[in-house]
C-alpha cells in the first residue's frame, strides 16, 4: 500500500488497483476565502498550491471518499473533477443526497458504525464529531472510515474531529496497523477548537496501535499548529518513532 499526500485531508491510497482519492479539495492557491478573520491572519485558502504530482496520480483514481461536505475537504473543483469523470463516491448517507444533487455518482452510503462490503473488502463508517463544546453542532456531520481492502494493512481515517470514545474504540478494538488523523488544531473566530488539541493528538498516538499519519496541516489559515510543532512535542513525549508528517506530495509505503 502507499499512501500518496498531496494536501490539506486531500490524499490517494494506492493498493493494488485501487487508487482511492479522500477528501479532494482541489482548487488553486487562494482559490477560498478566509476561514477566520481575526483569530489568525486573514489569508485566503487554501494557502499552498497542488504539488506538481497531482495530476499524474489524479489520473490514476479509481474511488473516492468523502468524509463532509466542507471546503476545505469537497470544493468545486474536486466535485467537477468527480462528476465529470464519473468517480464512484462512498459517503455518508447523511451527505449522500447533497451531492448526487451536485452530479456525484454516490456508490456507497453508510450510517455510523455500518460496515459494507466494497473496494473488494470491507469499508466501515466511523463517527466523529467536529469540534469541542458548543461549536460542533453548526460544524454538522462528519465520517471517518476503516477500510479492509484485500492484502493490505488495515487503515483508519479519522476526519475532522476531537478524541472520543467512538475514536478510542477504533484504536483500541479495531486496531488499525494506519491511522490518518486531522491534525492542525483548526479554529474559527469564536469556540473551541474544530479538531484535536495536541494533547489529545499525543493520546491519539499513544492509543494507536500502529503507525499515524498526521495531516490537515500548513494548508488553511485557520490551522495554526505546524508539522515542526508537532514533531518536537512528539519527539518529547516519545512518541515520534510512530508517526509520519508528510510534506506536500510526499509518498508513503506501508507494508
Amino acid at each position: 500500500m502507499k499512501i500518496h499526500h498531496l494536501r490539506n485531508a486531500t490524499l490517494i491510497i494506492e493498493s493494488g488497483p485501487l487508487h482511492i482519492l479522500v477528501d479532494p479539495m482541489l482548487g488553486k492557491r487562494g482559490s477560498l476565502l478566509p476561514f477566520t478573520l481575526f483569530r489568525f491572519k486573514a489569508r485566503r485558502n487554501p494557502l499552498v498550491n497542488l504539488p506538481e504530482s497531482s495530476d499524474a496520480l489524479l489520473a490514476k483514481v479509481t474511488h473516492c471518499l468523502i468524509t463532509h461536505q466542507h471546503p476545505d475537504h469537497i470544493d468545486d473543483v474536486g466535485i467537477a473533477f468527480l462528476r465529470d469523470q464519473q468517480i464512484p463516491v462512498i459517503c455518508s448517507n447523511k451527505d449522500a443526497k447533497a451531492f448526487e444533487k451536485r452530479g456525484l455518482s454516490v456508490s456507497l452510503s453508510l450510517a455510523y458504525g455500518e460496515q459494507a462490503s466494497a473496494l473488494g473488502g470491507f469499508v466501515t463508517g466511523i463517527p466523529a464529531r467536529h469540534g469541542y463544546g458548543f461549536i460542533a453542532a453548526p460544524m454538522g456531520n462528519v465520517m471517518g472510515f476503516y477500510l479492509e481492502l484485500p492484502g493490505a494493512p488495515t487503515l483508519y481515517i479519522s476526519a475532522d474531529t476531537i478524541y472520543t470514545k467512538a475514536v478510542e474504540k477504533v484504536l483500541t478494538q479495531s486496531r488499525p496497523a494506519v491511522s490518518i488523523l486531522a491534525g492542525g488544531t483548526a479554529q474559527l473566530d469564536i469556540g473551541s477548537p474544530l479538531l484535536m488539541t495536541i494533547e489529545d493528538i499525543i493520546q491519539f498516538v499513544r492509543n494507536a496501535p500502529g503507525q499515524v499519519i498526521i495531516n490537515h496541516l500548513e494548508a488553511l489559515n485557520h490551522c495554526p499548529t505546524t508539522r515542526q510543532q508537532l514533531r518536537e512535542v512528539l519527539e518529547e513525549q516519545g512518541v515520534l518513532h510512530k508517526v509520519s508528517l508528510p510534506e506536500d506530495g510526499a509518498t508513503l509505503v506501508i507494508e
